[in-house]
């Protein structure tokens, strides 16, 4: 097993901080698109309107933000992080709702007031006999169900499969929505280069959406043709799954990164689920290890050698490169070890490992994590809530009897999100800056 290399610390990381910036510019040059082709604004009705206006094109806008969210654009998964792009995508989707509902709203009253008509009437108006509203009445309809739908209420009732798969309702409802933008939005009537600005953020956005979501899985399942050459029990309901392929360096995957894999069998093949790859990448094999806690990975355990594998990645910024210290502590819970194993064999320089779980036989790896840590010199501590004299609490205090100098270090965090929660008060609380606390979820 080969050392770790010496520590080389990154430049600062600005990506994500230039991401948000140019969303926030295209945000502001949207209202001066309305701003720059509104002269006076005159009366109740009109103030109505042209909020409704104001509010319809930061929709337009948001709509194809989201989108390039969850385009899996590799420079944005590498350095924000999934995780991260995942919450912003969230955060974005509870602004797009709120704004498509009140331009609704705020365009039918300001229509009504100003024709003296009832709101039943100018709605009724407006979809019957405006150019493109009819679709974007179906595209309204369709986005306000899946903002129900991706609420956690209604989330923690599905399947992540489900939920998955009901989102991509979304790509309908705004493809439904767009045209009416330009055929009835005054914004855009008679003018050329709005429209041309317009179509250039949505064809933008719908390139990296089918080259990057679509063709590039497709391209490299035919390029690696990965199968299943190993399915080994690592622990009570845990499972490491073994693949080969072609190639596969080519893939650039790192420790700590994940692919969403798709198993060619029946009853799996329809769904690709994320699981992070539990060593470091080689030329001839990757690994993920699993545990049973659900029907997709519970199917993983009755995988059988030869099963070929679609893998779309590696995603996900949980890497070295986001390492400030020199010191760094790998915290995982249960399952949770799986990038911090390959983490731990990798990263250079002073690295601690703490590995919780319920029972010592819940420990996976273990005999894995001992091999690296006698080899490189480092420390690990397993903590385990039965028996007692093992456990010790997830506080900050019991942190510090483990790790004595723990504010230095850089904290890599993987486990379950109540695990993970309580976790990252602790750190806090024991000094730990939060640009240091590193996790990653794959929460839905």
């Amino acid at each position: 097993m080969a050392r770790p290399p010496q520590l080389a610390l990154p430049p600062p990381r600005t990506v994500p901080i230039v991401a948000q910036l140019l969303i926030y510019a295209g945000a502001a040059a949207v209202v001066g698109l309305w701003w720059t082709d509104t002269t006076s604004v005159v009366g109740f009705a009109g103030w109505l309107t042209n909020a409704g206006r104001v509010t319809g094109l930061l929709a337009g806008y948001a709509c194809a933000v989201l989108l390039a969210l969850m385009s899996r654009f590799p420079l944005l998964e590498r350095t924000v992080g999934s995780d991260r792009l995942a919450r912003w995508h969230a955060l974005g989707g509870r602004y797009t709702i709120s704004l498509t509902l009140a331009h609704t709203l705020l365009i039918i009253l300001g229509y009504a007031a100003s024709a003296h008509m009832s709101v039943v009437s100018q709605t009724t108006t407006f979809v019957l006999t405006y150019p493109d509203m009819l679709k974007a009445t179906a595209g309204f309809l369709l986005l306000v169900a899946t903002g129900i739908i991706s609420a956690s209420a209604a989330r923690r009732r599905l399947r992540y499969e489900t939920w998955h798969y009901l989102h991509f309702a979304t790509y309908l409802a705004i493809f439904l929505a767009f045209f009416h933008q330009l055929s009835d939005g005054t914004d855009f009537i008679a003018h050329r280069p709005a429209q041309l600005a317009w179509y250039a953020l949505y064809v933008g956005v719908a390139a990296l959406l089918i080259w990057y979501r679509f063709l590039t899985p497709v391209r490299r399942a035919l390029r690696h043709r990965l199968t299943v050459v190993e399915v080994r029990p690592e622990a009570p309901g845990v499972v490491s799954v073994f693949m080969t392929g072609r190639h596969l360096e080519e893939l650039g995957a790192e420790p700590g990164q994940f692919f969403r894999w798709r198993f060619l069998t029946p009853g799996m093949w329809w769904t690709a689920n994320p699981y992070s790859l539990s060593a470091p990448p080689t030329r001839d094999f990757l690994r993920i290890t699993v545990r049973s806690v659900g029907g997709h990975s519970e199917a993983l355990t009755r995988l059988r050698p030869g099963t070929r594998v679609w893998a779309e990645g590696p995603y996900g910024a949980f890497t070295a490169a986001r390492r400030t210290a020199r010191k760094v502590l790998l915290l995982g819970g249960g399952v949770g070890i799986t990038p911090l194993r390959a983490l731990f064999e990798t990263l250079p320089g002073e690295v601690t490992l703490i590995y919780r779980a319920r029972r010592p036989e819940d420990l996976a790896l273990r005999q894995e994590l001992n091999a690296i840590a006698a080899d490189r010199g480092a420390t690990v501590h397993y903590v385990v809530d039965e028996p007692v004299e093992y456990s010790s609490p997830l506080t900050a205090r019991g942190l510090a009897s483990l790790v004595p100098d723990i504010a230095e270090h850089d904290v890599y965090l993987c486990g379950p999100p109540g695990m993970t929660a309580a976790a990252i008060s602790a750190l806090r609380r024991a000094g730990v800056p939060r640009r240091r606390i590193h996790h990653e979820s794959f929460a839905f």
